[in-house]
């Protein structure tokens, strides 16, 4: 665990901070560690009891007890029952005075001098909140402005859960406390949640405007990309989600996870990183299928690297997932609010995708009609990277070929590859695990379908990622080996040795940075083993 070396400087500077602790160490006998990093060992602690800063004046405290669940506690400014009346009397004051603002640059600058020329800190022993200057105290002008700022500009109440950058999922039903999903704690209840219904719907209905889908009676399920990136899907008023107005947002990580981050947590193998390294390099069309938050886009993000540098890309998603690294990227999202006639859905993005010639065409997720463009895309030559929701490859051929979808079934061998991934709970620890690696070989009449190849599959008693295609891939050998031009077929997997060599020794070395990653795949392709900064 990495200690914190200022932490007298967070308690100087943090008077609710220090409040905290001074209080949770008259009801407990143990002092909480502070920590500025969680190393992923530390799931295995029953009973953890940390505080990361996740951006001032905003603190994370981790606790658990013995037999008992761990808790997700924020720390941040709250307003004592007498001061709510102030935070509404000088808000009133900020929005009525920001109306004349005509400027809308540097919004959140201008509030804060707003904020300034409001109050006045000073000692005082009576206060007029009708005064032209409001007195306050020196800690009451701190709490106020994080507050204002935080409520206008950012998430409000959820804010503090947007910082996290060890948070995947936030969820909200009514108004019981929110819970998280933590990706070295699992799923835990946080100390926030709404005061009151009102409050709830008013800050749904604020949120949903902010992302240009607002929500109403008449239109009560939406989602949308939070400013941030994050994804959030809203059921809105009791009649629709029954224990109240309901949100879940998915975190998005503005610098992806590498596909070393993903051989040391497990998910995947550094065999199976060198396999995907050739198909992707090659053109070959690789569909991630899985359930609800088993890794999928994460893991498309993470092998985006080993697409030729030099290639255009063409990106089209519902909410803006897909990060490759490459410099001609064509990225283009849907439009769903609006008049019927000025929307733009999927189907339509995709074929503006083919009309633009593109060497990948890369789809954030599949759902409907627009998989038989898909299809179309890659009948025509074009290499389709996409994530779809599957548990395995017999579903997802079962929902391809079925409606709405209604790809025919002699058109399902277009896409060559199909990674599955899935999620779940071992010794209350959640982990993800690429199960399956499959072929796609061919429709076979006589065979009575699409004929698959396994060539990864995932032995859960060892927790180790088997290598069953060796000597046996219809991939490998009978397109990437024919593409190159190999006389012994069988060489390929020589390559995809020195692949799997370079992987682990980027592990070995310590690179795990996304784009360090790119860097190193480009100059293996263009300079071979003498480009590597370490030897193979």
């Amino acid at each position: 665990m990495e200690m914190a070396a200022d932490i007298d400087e967070a308690l100087k500077n943090n008077r609710v901070l220090s409040d905290y602790l001074e209080n949770f160490q008259k009801e407990h006998t143990s002092t909480p560690s502070f920590v500025t990093s969680i190393p992923r060992e530390m799931s295995l602690e029953k009973a953890p009891n940390i505080i990361y800063p996740v951006g001032d004046p905003v603190f994370i405290h981790i606790y658990g007890e013995h037999l008992k669940d761990i808790d997700y506690i924020v720390i941040e400014p709250q307003l004592k029952e007498e001061e709510k009346e102030l935070y509404v009397a000088v808000l009133d004051r900020v929005l009525e005075e920001g109306v004349r603002v005509v400027s809308k640059e540097n919004l959140r600058e201008t509030v804060s001098k707003l904020i300034d020329e409001i109050v006045k800190v000073e000692a005082f022993k009576k206060r007029s909140l009708k005064s032209s200057k409001i007195s306050v105290t020196k800690e009451e002008y701190d709490k106020l402005k994080y507050l204002i700022i935080r409520d206008i500009f950012d998430s409000g109440p959820v804010e503090p859960t947007l910082r996290d950058p060890y948070l995947e999922d936030i969820h909200c039903v009514g108004l019981n406390p929110l819970s998280v999903v933590h990706k070295i704690f699992g799923n835990i209840n946080t100390n926030i949640k709404f005061e009151s219904k009102m409050a709830l719907d008013n800050w749904l209905r604020s949120i949903s405007e902010r992302i240009g889908r607002p929500i109403g009676d008449a239109n009560p399920i939406t989602g949308g990309t939070l400013p941030g990136g994050s994804r959030i899907g809203i059921a809105y008023s009791d009649d629709i989600s029954r224990r109240g107005s309901s949100f879940t947002i998915r975190k998005f990580t503005k610098t992806p996870l590498s596909i070393t981050q993903l051989i040391k947590y497990g998910t995947i193998s550094c065999e199976e990183g060198a396999y995907l390294w050739l198909c992707l390099e090659n053109g070959m069309s690789v569909f991630l299928c899985g359930e609800t938050a088993s890794g999928k886009t994460a893991a498309m993000n993470a092998t985006l690297v080993f697409i030729d540098p030099k290639a255009k890309i063409f990106s089209a998603e519902d909410a803006t997932e897909v990060t490759p690294p490459h410099d001609v990227w064509q990225q283009l999202a849907t439009k769903e609010e609006g008049e019927e006639e000025s929307q733009v859905h999927m189907f339509t993005l995709l074929k503006a995708a083919l009309r633009s010639r593109p060497n990948y065409i890369i789809v954030g997720e599949i759902r409907g009609v627009e998989g038989a463009v898909a299809f179309q895309a890659m009948q025509t030559g074009h290499p389709v990277i996409s994530t779809f929701h599957a548990s395995s490859v017999k579903r997802m051929i079962q929902r391809f070929v079925g409606a709405p979808i209604s790809v025919p079934v002699t058109f399902i061998d277009n896409l060559n590859v199909c990674v599955v991934l899935h999620a779940f709970y071992r010794e209350g620890i959640l982990i993800r695990r690429v199960i399956a690696i499959e072929e796609l070989e061919g429709y076979y009449e006589e065979a009575g379908g699409v004929v698959t190849r396994a060539v990864f599959q995932w032995n859960p008693a060892e927790d180790k990622h088997e290598f069953r295609g060796l000597n046996n891939s219809f991939i490998l050998e009978e397109k990437i080996a024919a593409k190159q031009g190999y006389k012994d077929k069988r060489k390929i997997y020589d390559e995809m040795n020195i692949r799997t060599k370079i992987l682990n020794a980027m592990i070995e070395h310590n690179i795990l940075d996304f784009d360090e990653t790119f860097k190193i795949v480009k100059a293996y392709r263009e300079y071979g083993l003498e480009g590597l900064p370490f030897p193979i």
